[in-house]
């Protein structure tokens, strides 16, 4: 119990901050401020270019993020299997990191094809005007449900991380293998 696993929770904490962050900040601000470029027909192509600069970066970060998550998954295998409460949280929060993942590259499959339109005039990098060509405008506003659907969802995997870390106070232990065993027993 006394074992130190300080790399692979900074990968785990420090990706998942990463993704949330970078993805929030995209949203607000690479999104939001495209609608201030001035030429309408750029905005689309700027912000495509922002996101596809952080898409390294991002991914960098979902791998840390997964990478350091095995690691206490293993660590931890024991608490998992043993310890009530940690089962469900471990495979909620596993379920939504696969989502976010799922959110993470269609957002990126999408923004590859807005990029590929070339110059086309939009209101902004997610937001279609009038003579925004169909599939391009199709694709903002796909684009525009998903830029909020990551930083949510990577949100709930950052505070159901933060109920690990609080699963793992002593009393929280013990507690969660008594009522596991209470459980198993009362079968």
């Amino acid at each position: 119990m006394n074992e130190r696993h300080t790399l692979v929770r900074t990968l785990h904490d420090m990706g998942a901050a990463v993704w949330l962050g970078g993805s929030l900040m995209g949203a607000v601000g690479l999104n939001g401020a495209s609608k201030d470029v001035s030429d309408s027909g750029d905005r689309v192509r700027v912000a495509s270019s922002g996101w596809a600069r952080w898409a390294p970066v991002s991914a960098a970060a979902i791998g840390a993020h997964v990478v350091g998550g095995l690691g206490l998954l293993l660590a931890n295998r024991g608490r998992v299997r043993g310890q009530s409460g940690v089962t469900a949280n471990t495979a909620v929060k596993t379920a939504l990191t696969v989502v976010a993942i799922g959110t993470t590259v269609y957002s990126g499959v999408l923004g590859a094809r807005l990029a590929k339109a070339g110059k086309v005039h939009a209101e902004g990098g997610t937001v279609a005007s009038a003579v925004t060509p169909d599939d391009v405008a199709t694709a903002q506003q796909q684009l525009r449900g998903l830029q909020w659907a990551t930083p949510v969802l990577t949100a709930a995997i950052v505070a159901l991380g933060s109920q690990q870390g609080e699963q793992q106070r002593p009393g929280q232990m013990l507690g969660g293998i008594t009522a596991k065993v209470a459980h198993f027993a009362g079968r």
